[in-house]
């Protein structure tokens, strides 16, 4: 299938201006492992511009703006990107891997992050502070400066959304990095900023390699603030970077994200849940639930119905649009599959299927669950980052606990259970940044502030906490006698 393109994918943007890199990068389709575009390989030269332009940016039209305009900006933006959200869907679901289906509601979710920035960009208040006689003091909330965005390969339209989308409604300039792995509906939103009007250098963007374009931007010592969504290893390496200018880090990493499952739960609710939590785009989400813990009163009969579940799965083509497609890349289905080869010691619940439709080259796993889980085992203390959950049972309230809180992540879980007193003791003791109550997810939530505790990061995405996470705080104090 053609790709949808209305712009040239190996071009970058910087300062306003479309221009091109010595140097480009194949980008591959998921679904059977063939080039089907090229995008720029940017340099530490062309980040050091990209900084450069955004300063620029921020003394000038950009900087300029005030808070109802650049509202507006965001506003026109997300209707241009509802416009193009069948080609936008087609880029994403080829770029990524991901279903049809999956891809669109990514689109509907970056508008809807445009949308709800846009409208919460003039709202941003200071306080007045009670203070000594002759005084008049109060807070201001003001941009960073230069943000900048290092996004994953898993949901790229979905975080830029939350991540850029915040950034400029408080009037940062922006420079964004994505994967190399899935560039193009970055490229594409860069053009609908620049097609909207959003003046020059406020948002730039440099595709690259990490270990170049990505190592250049995050020790950029004209940066102000790094938000990085990714593996723990890189955010480490990011953070330290960071602190040798010593700026702010937003950091959005791995999970072991469990389900807990009581024995007075609604089960006929929460089984899509538990399903579908787990194998969302191959299990390729930072939040996705890989742990499912389940009271031993009714352990055996949760296994059973989440294995007939299992069965009827469907790995293929993306534009196919089954239950879930390919994982990204070569190297991350050879990740997966070493992961699954340890659960040797453990029973295989049920299997998925690959469609038979699916291409010699894709990078296939079958969704796979893994039941007679412990706490301690590898299987549910690392991040497998592919379509596979283990099943663990518990007896009661405290161990439920122990075994959900006993990874070094900490990003998301949910519990299921009829008791409210029960649902809100452990609201509060489940160590996460996000808990949901007989649900997982809650639709999206892009009002809901997302991040974790942990190896799951630090600082706050979506929602006002977003926007509070883009600003500094100034204090002032006037003497007036």
């Amino acid at each position: 299938m053609t790709l949808p393109l209305w712009f040239e994918p190996t071009e970058i943007l910087i300062g306003g201006e479309w221009c091109t890199t010595p140097e480009t990068l194949p980008v591959e389709n998921p679904s059977d492992g063939a080039e089907i575009a090229r995008i720029a390989r940017g340099r530490a030269a062309d980040i050091d511009a990209a900084v450069g332009a955004a300063h620029a940016a921020l003394e000038g039209d950009w900087g300029q703006l005030s808070a109802a305009e650049r509202g507006r900006l965001l506003l026109a933006m997300s209707a241009r990107v509802l416009e193009r959200a069948e080609a936008l869907a087609t880029l994403e679901a080829m770029d990524v891997g991901k279903p049809l289906t999956q891809a669109r509601a990514d689109v509907v979710a970056l508008a809807r992050y445009l949308e709800f920035y846009g409208g919460a960009a003039d709202k941003i208040m200071g306080e007045t502070i009670p203070f000594q006689q002759g005084y008049t003091a109060y807070t201001l909330r003001e941009p960073h400066g230069v943000t900048a965005h290092i996004v994953p390969w898993n949901y790229p339209m979905q975080i830029i959304g939350r991540s850029v989308g915040a950034a400029l409604a408080m009037g940062n300039a922006a420079v964004l990095k994505p994967a190399e792995e899935a560039s193009l509906t970055a490229l594409a939103f860069a053009r609908i900023a620049h097609e909207v009007g959003l003046p020059a250098g406020a948002l730039n963007i440099v595709p690259g390699l990490g270990e170049e374009a990505g190592a250049a931007l995050s020790a950029h010592p004209g940066v102000n603030h790094i938000s990085f969504t990714g593996s723990v290893a890189v955010g480490q390496m990011i953070q330290g970077a960071a602190a040798a200018n010593v700026v702010p880090v937003t950091l959005e990493l791995g999970g072991k994200s469990p389900q807990l499952v009581f024995a007075d739960a609604d089960l006929d609710r929460a089984l899509s849940f538990l399903v579908n939590a787990g194998i969302q785009n191959a299990g390729q989400t930072c939040s996705a639930s890989s742990r499912i813990l389940v009271q031993r009163a009714i352990y055996d009969t949760v296994l059973d119905k989440m294995a007939a579940r299992y069965r009827d799965l469907v790995a293929g083509p993306a534009m196919s649009d089954r239950n879930l497609g390919p994982l990204i890349s070569a190297r991350q289905k050879e990740t997966v599959e070493g992961y699954l080869r340890l659960a040797a010691d453990l029973p295989i619940a049920a299997r998925g299927q690959i469609a038979p439709d699916a291409p010699e080259g894709g990078h296939y796993v079958p969704p796979t669950l893994i039941g007679g889980g412990f706490g301690a085992h590898r299987l549910a203390q690392e991040e497998i980052f592919g379509p596979a959950q283990i099943v663990i049972p518990f007896e009661d309230e405290e161990e439920a606990i122990a075994i959900a809180n006993g990874t070094e992540y900490g990003l998301v879980a949910s519990v299921w259970s009829e008791n409210g007193g029960r649902t809100m003791r452990l609201a509060k003791r489940l160590r996460v940044g996000q808990v949901f109550l007989n649900n997982y997810g809650a639709g999206g939530g892009v009002e809901l502030p997302f991040g974790g505790v942990g190896k799951s990061g630090h600082g706050r995405e979506k929602g006002f906490e977003a926007l509070y996470g883009f600003s500094s705080l100034k204090t002032v104090a006037a003497w007036h006698g």
